[in-house]
């Protein structure tokens, strides 16, 4: 009899060990807590966003919210996992990532966009010409940005006629500075104007502006971006060495990437074709789509990509969500 007895209280332990086992993996959502996502403010991140909101609700029975804020803010939030997932993290740029990453607060998974570059671009234009619009080339042999030297007419500064302009990132930004001293290191601070756009619009509406008028402009930009989507630019090689490959990762905290294991399995397998995503990016533009609206738009024509992502069962909730 005390056998039997210490045998069912054996029996009894492993199966509220197992019970709990099983809780835990799906404690997150189960338990009606909600993911918080980073309400990021440029259309790449408002899109990736959107489209893991919807499927961790419509796949997997979540609650989400998104909490507005800048990506400092955003990333310290991460770190004390107020919030919870950071779509698209530029790893490696940014210090407060850095440090949290360090500390063990955050965890980079996944790989949503691969290929995002920055650099200096012309329109294809002013090196290839364009039959359709009878624009004649203007600089043929423009390959690198050590060559602008000889092209600063080209790309003329109407406020100082004598030089070009280089349209730089706003004051305030990283790459700003980045752009500042490489116009140094190239020798051009003195044939060409720095010229800061007050914002990032700004500098959309002047690359826009001269595109579409078939005249020359010279700037630094990134992808993934509308712009991209939308004009067809050359970026400019830089010195042997330097790679302006940009890692980005889904940026979670330690604390759901420890507690809700089956939620970063889907996280960490989100990607979209670069190509693709600036396509989407830019009609989201042209078009004037809000990112929820077009995340919908993207899951009904393009589940090649996303089905990827989840589990067959999740898949079919998705689909009849949609």
């Amino acid at each position: 009899m005390k056998t039997n007895k210490t045998l069912l209280a054996s029996l009894f332990a492993v199966g509220l060990l197992g019970t709990a086992g099983a809780t835990q993996a799906a404690t997150w959502c189960e338990s009606g807590k909600p993911v918080k996502f980073a309400g990021l403010n440029w259309e790449s991140g408002m899109l990736l966003t959107d489209l893991m909101q919807f499927v961790l609700e419509k796949g997997y029975g979540c609650k989400t919210d998104s909490l507005p804020g800048n990506s400092i803010t955003m990333e310290n939030a991460l770190g004390s996992n107020d919030i919870q997932v950071f779509a698209e993290e530029w790893v490696g740029r940014s210090e407060v990532w850095k440090k949290a990453e360090a500390a063990g607060k955050v965890v980079g998974v996944g790989a949503p966009v691969v290929g995002a570059v920055e650099g200096w671009y012309v329109p294809r234009y002013v090196i290839e010409g364009d039959a359709k619009r009878k624009l004649e080339a203007k600089a043929p042999d423009l390959k690198r940005v050590a060559d602008l030297g000889k092209y600063a007419s080209v790309f003329k500064d109407p406020e100082e006629p004598s030089k070009g302009r280089f349209y730089n990132c706003p004051a305030g930004w990283t790459c700003e500075l980045d752009n500042t001293q490489m116009l140094k290191d190239y020798g051009l601070q003195d044939t060409y104007t720095n010229f800061r756009p007050g914002t990032g619009p700004a500098l959309d509406a002047a690359a826009l502006s001269s595109y579409k008028r078939g005249e020359p402009i010279l700037f630094y930009y990134w992808t993934p971006t509308p712009l991209m989507g939308q004009v067809d630019l050359v970026k400019l090689e830089e010195k042997p060495g330097v790679d302006k490959t940009v890692s980005i990762k889904v940026g979670l905290s330690k604390a759901f990437h420890d507690q809700a294991p089956e939620l970063v399995g889907v996280l960490e397998k989100v990607n979209i074709p670069i190509d693709l995503l600036n396509q989407n990016l830019g009609r989201m533009s042209k078009e004037r789509i809000e990112s929820a609206k077009l995340a919908k738009i993207f899951l009904k024509e393009h589940p090649e990509v996303w089905q990827a992502w989840v589990s067959e069962d999740a898949a079919k909730k998705i689909n009849a969500a949609l």
